[in-house]
């Protein structure tokens, strides 16, 4: 189904093939848009390029959201190579391990503020430079986890940063209404992807996932995908300020 055909869209997060942000790219390609692809650094990019060029992405480009010449960058050749931009993924989180390994309370200011600033600041930024280009209005996806609505055990510091990014996507979806651009973030359950790596006993939340959900499996990466690909296109230009779980249902169980 084609239903992103002529559509331009950039995808912020790919690690690997294991990404989040990889599944949803895949079925933006599918469905027909073109795409602009961003890698963390020389060291990511041996793993990002490939996945980039198998989808034919017109632009591959380093992005370190902490960046501001890079953030300009990406956003002037995007600019200059389609002169639009119909919607944007952003499916990056990250804390500093001590910080996200313990408990909230020892948090350390420098690791919360690492942490809100690519976690969630980085979308608002993204936004913003993205706003100019979407003349005809557009979409702009976040990724989130039931540990920023619910106390999830070993989330640590990412349930209060990913609480405040679902703030910020209701917040963005009331102010950018107006100009018909649309808002959201997909909730999934746990996935094994690089950066879930990093939370302790993240296999525990798989297994309590699959046990615990309605429809006892872990969701994957192409599921989230297929939701992505839904809200980015015209088919959702009614749905905006909503967080979209797909989690198997497991959001709807008391555990």
């Amino acid at each position: 189904m084609k239903n992103l055909q002529g559509k331009k869209g950039l995808v912020v997060g790919i690690a690997n093939e294991n990404s989040i942000a990889w599944g949803c790219a895949k079925a933006f390609h599918e469905a027909g848009a073109e795409l602009a692809i961003t890698y963390l650094n020389e060291k990511a990019e041996p793993y990002v390029r490939p996945l980039a060029e198998k989808i034919h992405a017109p632009i591959i480009m380093p992005l370190n959201v902490q960046n501001d010449s890079q953030m300009d960058g990406l956003f002037n050749t995007i600019k200059q190579n389609w002169g639009k931009l119909d919607f944007l993924l952003h499916a990056i989180a990250f804390a500093p391990k001590e910080d996200l390994e313990g408990r909230v309370v020892d948090c350390s200011r420098e690791g919360f503020q690492t942490a809100m600033d690519i976690s969630c600041y980085s979308f608002i930024h993204l936004a913003r430079l993205a706003e100019p280009l979407m003349t005809n209005g557009g979409a702009l996806l976040t990724t989130t986890y039931l540990g920023g609505e619910k106390v999830v055990e070993h989330y640590g510091v990412m349930g209060p940063v990913k609480a405040a990014l679902e703030g910020v996507v209701k917040y963005l979806a009331a102010e950018m209404g107006g100009k018909k651009i649309r808002v959201n973030a997909l909730s999934p359950g746990p996935i094994a992807t690089r950066a879930a790596s990093g939370i302790l006993d993240f296999e525990e939340l798989l297994q309590l996932a699959r046990q615990r959900s309605p429809e006892h499996e872990n969701v994957c990466t192409s599921c989230v995908g297929a939701y992505a690909r839904f809200l980015v296109s015209d088919e959702a230009h009614l749905v905006t300020g909503s967080i979209a779980y797909v989690d198997a249902g497991f959001n709807i169980m008391a555990v």
